[in-house]
Order: C-alpha cells, then structure tokens, then sequence
C-alpha cells in the first residue's frame, strides 16, 4: 500500500497534509522575517514554610542557570521559558493580584510561575523577559 492510500483511508484529515505542497520562503518573505531576541531571568518572589532549596530574592538566567534550579521548579519553568523565550506571550494579567504581570513585546514582560512540589515549599518564581533587539531572519 502506498502512503497516501494508507493516509486516505487513516481520516482525521491525513490525507490533506500528505497532498498539501510544501513551499519555500521566498527571498521577499525571507527579508521580512525578524528573530526578536530576549534574555530571562528567574527570581524567587515567594517561599513557603517548608521551603529547602531557595531563598526570596534568588536570582538565576535561564538556560544558563537551569542546573541550579530544584528539578520540581525547573520542570514547571522549562517550557515556560521556552516559549517566552520564542516570543510568546499569556495573555492572562493576574489584575488585583501580587502576580500582576507586565506585557511587552518590545520592551520587558513578566510570568509567575508555581512549583508543583507538592509539599508545603510554596515557591513562586517571577521570570523577567528583556527584549534584546532583532535579528534578520538567516535561513
């Protein structure tokens, strides 16, 4: 059986991504795509009263620093990171809160994030996201 026969009788659809063309970036559309670059960095706002890994007031550059993170707070914060990192941005504000966030796609925004242990260390870390500047697209 070849592919798109196995894909048209699969559904869900497969069979349209298996016919669909691929297409390369023109140079035009190559010009026109920018990288924004930003640095992170990750401060302990909060601990609770059990916490034993880190201290408020901690500070840490993410990816750099990762390795000195809790596992518990750096797998919470890993794709968190990523994806600032790539520009993403949550829109959601925690207004009225201690969490209110900053949201700047070209100057700083902010993300809070929890550690899931389970115990009562109650981490709550603030990452700081700094736009850098922009870099052409080099593909």
């Amino acid at each position: 059986m070849k592919r798109r026969e196995f894909l048209e009788k699969a559904g869900c659809g497969a069979a349209g991504l298996a016919a669909a063309p691929i297409t390369q970036a023109t140079e035009e559309s190559k010009e026109a795509m920018v990288i924004r670059r930003f640095g992170l960095e990750i401060e302990v706002y909060e601990v609770g009263p059990e916490t034993r890994c880190h201290d408020k007031g901690e500070k840490f550059l993410w990816p750099r620093d990762m390795g000195k993170i809790c596992h518990w707070l750096a797998s919470a914060l890993d794709p968190v990171c990523t994806s600032l990192a790539a520009g993403a941005i949550y829109p959601w504000k925690y207004a009225d809160t201690p969490y209110e966030k900053v949201i700047d796609l070209e100057g700083v925004t902010t993300e809070y994030i929890r550690c899931p242990d389970p115990s009562k260390a109650g981490i709550v870390v603030k990452i700081t996201r700094t736009f850098k500047g922009k870099r052409a697209f080099q593909g």
